[in-house]
Order: structure tokens, then sequence, then C-alpha cells
């Protein structure tokens, strides 16, 4: 999001030059922006976008991030960070948002870039969410290092151990055990979590729904539709609104209408109708299809009595 201060802003108005504002706005805007302010962009690219050549794009680069220091950007990585991201966009929490959130840093391999970015987020449980994320991964270096050589030397010299194991099993093991520790910190029980509206559901029902609308045509990086869908969650009357959701999507897939308005009549119908459970809507759909009077084929053409005989002779003499 760009706000009308952008023009506003004392950096904006006394050190940046128009080709500066032109390109900060790019940074700002491009199609590869994330909601997390980091985001994979290559040079070539952003040449490519702006119609600049690639020297012109690292003289703006170098200077974005060491005169007006708003952007940092990992060359190995492909990788850009803009500092203020947080502060501008990341104002709104909840759920959804906290989900795609977490998402959207699972892709990011610079991890410095997320220390980065958090430093300037406003919101406390938004900060404290990218702050765990980066955290996860200050493992240093030399203790990585010194485990492998432990292991190696295990593997070489232990010989009286019925089964031994290899470095690269003890590896596997390791980051299995992070990677479920990571899962642990990053999709906390639901109790913990005061920002979470309804207390009574789960991380495995949205993680149903994203998946069911990711793998069946809704539109996978429509994230502002998966959010307003997942709102339903909290704010329906349903006593199973997640099973209502699905069956909602189903009869969108069926009927070829797989957009998010199409979904919300489904729900509004079903609230109107005072239909709270899934068992309710096919007891509804049973009874309809009962008194749905049929319809009797009407033959084309007139229809000849039955006690009328054709002649086909009739007229012809002899």
């Amino acid at each position: 999001m760009v706000r009308t201060e952008f023009w506003k802003n004392p950096i904006v108005l006394e050190e940046m030059t128009p080709e500066d504002k032109y390109f900060y706005l790019y940074l700002l805007t491009n199609p590869h922006t994330t909601q997390i302010g980091i985001y994979r962009i290559t040079k070539k690219e952003m040449a490519f976008d702006l119609g600049y050549s690639i020297e012109s794009v690292h003289s703006l680069m170098e200077r974005f991030e060491k005169h007006h220091q708003l952007i940092r950007y990992n060359p190995k990585t492909r990788e850009l960070a803009i500092k203020n991201w947080g502060r501008e966009n990341l104002h709104k929490g909840g759920k959804p948002v906290m989900d795609c959130i977490v998402s959207e840093l699972k892709e990011v391999e610079d991890y410095s870039l997320i220390q980065y970015v958090s430093e300037f987020i406003h919101k406390e449980e938004i900060r404290s969410l990218y702050e765990a994320f980066y955290r996860q991964k200050e493992m240093p270096v030399e203790m990585e290092e010194k485990e492998d050589d432990e292991n190696e030397f295990c593997e070489e010299f232990d010989d009286t151990l019925p089964t031994r194991f290899t470095t690269r099993g003890q590896k596997e093991k390791e980051k299995q055990k992070e990677k479920q520790k990571q899962q642990k910190d990053l999709y906390p029980s639901i109790d913990n979590n005061t920002h979470i509206a309804n207390p009574s559901l789960s991380n495995d029902d949205v993680k149903e729904i994203i998946e069911f609308w990711d793998t069946n045509g809704f539109g996978f990086t429509n994230v502002n539709a998966k959010e307003q869908l997942l709102s339903w969650l909290d704010d329906s009357s349903f006593l199973q609104p997640k099973d209502m959701i699905v069956k909602a999507m189903k009869i969108a897939c069926a009927n070829n209408k797989r957009k998010l308005n199409y979904i919300i009549g489904i729900l509004k119908n079903w609230e109107n109708e005072a239909l709270l459970t899934v068992e309710e809507v096919d007891s509804y759909d049973e009874k309809q299809k009962q008194y749905r009077p049929l319809t009797e084929s009407i033959p084309a053409g007139r229809a000849i009595p039955r006690e009328f005989e054709l002649d086909l002779s009739a007229g012809e003499d002899g």
C-alpha cells in the first residue's frame, strides 16, 4: 500500500531525486512484492520493467542501500527487503493474515532480512511472529560443523555399537526435529493466542480450506479472497463452519463457478434458511427434490385424436 503521506516524507521531499522516487515506487508496487515485505527479484527484471540499463539499476540499488538505507538486497539469493514495509502495511492481524505471513516467511532464504524488516513493525503480534521465525534459524554454523565432526568420528571409530548411525541419517533426524519444532512455534496452540476471535477453531480447519482452494483452481495467489472466506470460520452462525465452507466450495466446483462471490452467496442462502450443519443442508436438498413437480414432456406438433383414422386414399378416384 502506498499512502498519500509518501509525498510528505522528509526523505522523499528533500533527499530523493525524481528518479529515486520513481524507483522507490517501483520497489513498493512491482508484481513480485509479498505480504511480508521480502521478495525475490533480479536486477535484470528491474531493468526490463523500468526501461533502465543494468548499470543504472545497480547504481540505484547501491544508493538506496547505503545512502537512503531503505532496503537490503542479497545478491546470492536475489532477495530484497523493504525497511518500512511492516510499518506501512502490517497493521491488521488475525488468523488469515498470520497464516499468510507464515507461508511467505517459509520461502525466505536469507533470515537476516526477516530480522531487518521485523525491527520496524509496530504491531506486536506480527513482530513476534517474525522474531520467532528467524530465531529458529540462529544456530551458529560452528555448532553445526562441530556436530557433523562428532558424528563422523562416531561413524569411523565406534565399532562396538550393534547398529552404527551415519552422518547423513543423523542430520536428517535433526532436520526433522527442527522442522517439527518450527511448526510448533509457528502454529502454536490456539489457547495461547488471544488474537484469534474464536478459540474453538483449529489450524487444521484453516489448512483444509486453503488446500482445497489452492488445489481446485480458485486462485492460488488470491490472498484477499482467502482471507474473506476464512472469516466465515469466525463470523458465521454455522455449527460446522469448516464443513459448510468446504461443501459450498464443492458445489461451486461442480457448477464450474470458482469465484468467491458464488461461495459467499451459497453460505448466505444457508444462513437465511437457518441451515447450520451439513446434515441439515442435505436433508433440505432431499425435501426440495421430493416436492419438485415433474414436468411432462409435450410432444411436438398437433396431437391426433385416438378415434380418428387416417385414410391416405381419401379423395382419390377408383
